[in-house]
């Protein structure tokens, strides 16, 4: 008896690890499913305004433009591909296989033929953006079958026909657009209360408002039949009838009709006072695009109405996987990141929440080939310790460059900053700045910027060295942004506050960057990370001092222990390792150029400073965890 409860406990724990498994085969076979199906779809579709980055020797999840998967990585269930120029009918069986597909994007194409019947597949559908494509034909009657519709946009097309009763029972749709098509006939009576954006506009449509909608303004309505527009909005103050409010009027004192005259006036003034202030801010804001000042949408219709070549696009590089087009990108809401040398940066928020840097370039003195040029220079630079340029847009008066959004911060803000400060202080989650990560945000930017020196026969110049163009990846050691710009730009302008502390003597001359006045930069970034104080800083309230400057004084002083952060001192056994990059710095901020380190010496020294003191960690800790301290 025990041996048979033995073998049933045996089996039963062999039946659940072959079930499971079975169920993780079964999962790579759905998945695979959905990889082949998005791979027909591409295959029988051409003319794409830029190849999309789908192969199949790639994971679908992780690396295919557009693509969103399930938490569990198991299935597809976002398909965003907007303004990809597609061209022709969506094909049969093929997306419609992603049963698990909830969000369908292929606005702003050259899609044709009629709406796909085979879509009645896709059960989880919950948002549908078709809007600005070449569809006509009917809709399908039912659309019952996408119970969990909640936005549908299927505007700017050639769709006709009468509008389906069926989205009636949708009752978890909040936002119907049809503008801009061929419906005909009444309005179906859409009794949903959940809807809450409708715009029915420019097609049409004939008969009367179905009560059901007349809560929505007149202006979901404009450009069809005028029938459709005598109704009284539901939701209003109550509006009498012209014969009552005349016959009514005729009651009214003499005292009250002058209030309602005064009365009348005053409003008059105020809306027109409104009126002018709103005009005037509207100015405004077109001067100051992307956004309503800091924060805002970049706004396209301001943007490109500004610019004589509208049709230019967004270039998206290769590798890069974000699923947006210029209309996104310009629609996203903005917030001001900075104001630097060669413009401003802002942080946009995509729709499908995707935050990304866009940087705004001011004063380009280059035509369009000669910035193209120099952006695909710069965006096939491909590096660990180099901020990877995303995309670019040109037009005459607008000139675009789009990074990867970074949340860590620069190293200016987690330096100096007040806010940045006061949270270290108080023990928040932001990265502590000890010896260890300050040595290793100074090899990884050195490295950057020695690999950036490479390019162009040895001859790019990052031209914007500084503590703020400088960020920390996932294993805290330095990268660089904002490199070549300069060479595109007009002559430098006087830098202004903290950035005057960077330039090199010469370039405050000459007004042009060379690499040895790179190495002059990032010189400064080392005295930076060894002193905790800005490039260039007050001291006793308001007397003005340059970093170099004051650097150079207490060291001639023999006071060099003065120098250093004090936050810095709190770690034992590191004093020698300070004095040698202290050394380095000071090799790197001589005033004569071509006494200056190149960048790729630069990175051997502060290799050499790291290893002495991994090897002097060795003797004192277990070699398990110092491994960890040499993996790079």
């Amino acid at each position: 008896m025990k041996t048979l409860q033995v073998f049933s406990l045996h089996f039963l724990v062999g039946s659940l690890f072959l079930l499971s498994q079975m169920q993780g085969i079964f999962a790579e076979n759905i998945l695979e499913n959905d990889k082949q199906a998005l791979l027909d779809f591409a295959n029988k579709l051409h003319h794409l305004r830029r190849p999309l980055n789908w192969d199949e020797n790639y994971p679908v999840c992780k690396n295919w433009t557009g693509i969103t998967c399930s938490e569990d990585g198991k299935r597809v269930i976002s398909v965003r591909l907007p303004g990809l120029g597609f061209h022709g009918p969506v094909p049969e069986n093929t997306l419609s296989r992603l049963s698990a597909l909830q969000i369908l994007s292929l606005r702003s194409n050259g899609l044709n033929g009629t709406f796909p019947l085979d879509f009645g597949n896709l059960k989880n559908l919950t948002f549908l953006y078709l809007q600005h494509n070449n569809f006509s034909g009917p809709l399908p009657l039912d659309f019952s079958v996408w119970k969990n519709l909640t936005i549908v946009n299927l505007s700017d097309n050639g769709f006709n026909g009468t509008i389906p009763r069926s989205f009636s029972s949708l009752t978890q749709l909040i936002a119907l657009n049809l503008a801009n098509n061929s419906f005909s006939g009444e309005i179906p009576d859409l009794d949903l209360p959940n809807l809450q954006l409708l715009n029915l506009s420019h097609n049409s449509l004939i008969g009367t408002v179905p009560k059901s909608l007349q809560r929505f303004p007149k202006s979901v309505f404009l450009g069809n039949n005028e029938s459709l527009l005598n109704y009284t909005i539901t939701n209003s103050p109550i509006v009498l009838a012209p014969r009552e409010r005349a016959k009514n009027v005729g009651k009214l004192s003499g005292r009250a009709l002058l209030g309602i005259i005064i009365a009348g006036s005053v409003l008059g003034l105020i809306g027109f006072g409104f009126m002018l202030l709103v005009c005037l801010l509207r100015k405004k804001t077109v001067y100051n695009f992307p956004g309503k000042l800091e924060k805002g949408n970049l706004s396209p219709e301001k943007a490109i109405s500004r610019s004589q070549d509208a049709s230019n696009k967004l270039v998206f590089f290769e590798g890069c996987n974000y699923a947006f087009d210029l209309e996104d990108l310009l629609r996203a809401s903005a917030e001001v990141l900075g104001k630097g040398t060669f413009g401003t940066a802002y942080r946009a928020i995509m729709e499908d929440a995707t935050m990304v840097v866009v940087k705004r370039l001011k004063d380009v003195n280059v035509g369009k080939k000669e910035f193209e040029q120099q952006m695909n220079l710069i965006g096939n630079i491909k590096h660990e310790n180099v901020i990877e340029l995303r995309a670019y847009y040109y037009s005459k008066d607008e000139k675009l460059m789009v990074y990867d959004y970074y949340r860590e911060g620069s190293l200016a803000s987690m330096l100096h900053d007040f806010l940045s400060n006061l949270a270290r202080k108080r023990g928040d989650d932001r990265t502590p700045l000890d010896w260890e990560i300050r040595l290793n945000i100074a090899l990884g930017a050195a490295k950057g910027i020695a690999r950036i020196h490479t390019e162009n026969g040895g001859k790019l110049v990052h031209g914007n060295v500084k503590s703020s163009n400088i960020f920390l990846n996932s294993r805290h050691f330095g990268y660089v942004s904002d490199l070549g710009l300069s060479t595109i730009m007009s002559a430098l302008s006087p830098p202004i506050a903290r950035a005057a502390g960077y330039r090199a003597p010469e370039v405050t001359d000459t007004r042009k960057a060379l690499q040895q006045s790179d190495v002059y930069s990032f010189g400064v970034i080392l005295l930076e990370l060894l002193t905790g104080k800005s490039p260039v800083h007050t001291i006793n309230g308001d007397e003005i001092v340059h970093l170099v400057r004051w650097v150079h004084s207490v060291v001639r002083e023999e006071w060099t222990a003065e120098v250093f952060d004090v936050e810095l001192l709190r770690y034992p056994n590191i004093e020698e390792e300070l004095v040698e990059m202290l050394q380095i710095a000071l090799a790197c901020v001589v005033r004569m150029p071509d006494q200056r380190p190149k960048m790729s010496e630069v990175v051997k020294m502060i290799e050499n400073v790291r290893n002495r003191r991994f090897q002097r960690l060795c003797l004192h800790r277990p070699v398990i965890e110092t491994l960890s301290l040499h993996k790079y």
